[in-house]
């Protein structure tokens, strides 16, 4: 789906240049430890307090993602029958919601239960209990999973977010899983909700371990250079050279040096991670190959793009597909697209750019925004 992304991309770039924006992220527990008062102001006195205040912060977020694992364990995991109900009941909750939505729309405001009964055409305590099973059933879908959430997060620990960051991360993509599921396309419910999991997980990485935010597309290469390095690694059978490593991904090494410290990369694989040092980075890297969860990925974004394409005219569609090789995977020029419609290629360059900016518009990007955030 590279053709796909590259016009995602295309569609999410501003119509304008714009700064880059540095996030000032200032730790406020850092800047009140900072202040010494009279008592602490002694030296040594306030390091020792400090030291003390850190030890207890530690140990009791370490006593709660332990209690948070025992309780989610006690959780039973769900049968594919029970998996597949769920998901209808949560489709009737999202059906109405909709109707809450459209109704919220022409009243320009907030509806209540009994107008929102009316609109469904139910009497108010059968809509309430109605509510009631599509509410329960999201809830249930998602407790039932959150030991998926937690065994992906932990892959993704030592990148710049704490493990209980991770998780809260995690269970968004997962409820957000539960509202876009449906069992009727075949999938099981935890291979569709890992790749909303991980999409949420590592989209959160690279908007927030950082104060100066990299753009997610850089994120996604110093990702591919880690899967290089691993993959060097193992075929030499030694850590490879930054030379060896840019010519295998095509690029300069000064390119190559430039990200790697553009993002504070480690080009060893072999950096201890862990409380006891037992792991090591490479050990978190995935492995090349696709993935029923890269498969599940790809669906969704050729179906989704599918029906933002049909929003437009026919040959601007048309002119999209040729010229980000949609069909056949080969992107033609401008010249060539004009040969094929028998106009100029000026011409084709202008029902391009018109088909861009409406698909720029909120109404119609909307759906890709999950891909292209």
């Amino acid at each position: 789906m590279t053709q796909a992304n590259e016009l995602l991309a295309t569609i999410a770039q501003p119509q304008s240049d714009l700064e880059v924006l540095i996030e000032d992220d200032v730790n406020r527990d850092d800047l009140v430890d900072a202040q010494p008062d009279e008592e602490n102001s002694k030296p040594g006195k306030g390091r020792s307090n400090r030291r003390r205040t850190q030890s207890k912060k530690k140990h009791y977020t370490e006593d709660s993602i332990r209690l948070y694992l025992q309780e989610i364990g006690r959780i039973r995991l769900l049968r594919a029958d029970e998996e597949i109900e769920l998901a209808r009941k949560i489709a009737d909750l999202l059906e109405l919601e909709r109707v809450r939505e459209r109704l919220s729309e022409q009243l320009e405001r907030e509806p209540g239960d009994r107008e929102w009964a009316t609109e469904v055409d139910m009497e108010l305590p059968a809509f309430r209990y109605r509510l009631h099973v599509g509410r329960r059933a999201k809830e249930k879908m998602v407790q039932s999973n959150l030991r998926l959430v937690v065994s992906i997060a932990k892959k993704y620990m030592n990148r710049g977010l704490s493990f209980q960051d991770l998780i809260q991360e995690g269970s968004l993509g997962l409820i957000r899983a539960a509202e876009k599921f449906d069992h009727e396309k075949g999938y099981k419910f935890s291979t569709y909700a890992t790749w909303w999991i991980r999409q949420a997980i590592t989209r959160a990485i690279a908007d927030q371990s950082r104060t100066i935010r990299l753009p997610v597309h850089l994120y996604e290469t110093i990702s591919r250079i880690k899967k290089t390095t691993k993959l060097l690694s193992q075929e030499m059978g030694r850590k490879p050279t930054e030379e060896e490593i840019a010519d295998r991904m095509e690029m300069t090494i000064e390119k190559l040096r430039f990200i790697a410290k553009s993002a504070q990369l480690p080009i060893s694989l072999e950096t201890p991670i862990g409380k006891e040092e037992d792991s090591r980075l490479g050990d978190f890297i995935e492995a090349d190959g696709e993935t029923p969860e890269d498969q599940v990925s790809k669906n969704l974004l050729r179906e989704d793009l599918e029906s933002v394409l049909d929003t437009l005219s026919p040959r601007e569609r048309d002119v999209l597909r040729l010229r980000y090789g949609l069909d056949d995977g080969r992107m033609k020029t401008l010249e060539e697209i004009g040969q094929i419609f028998n106009v100029t290629r000026e011409r084709i360059r202008q029902i391009e750019a018109k088909a861009l900016r409406k698909l720029r518009h909120p109404n119609r990007n909307s759906i890709l925004k999950e891909y292209i955030r």
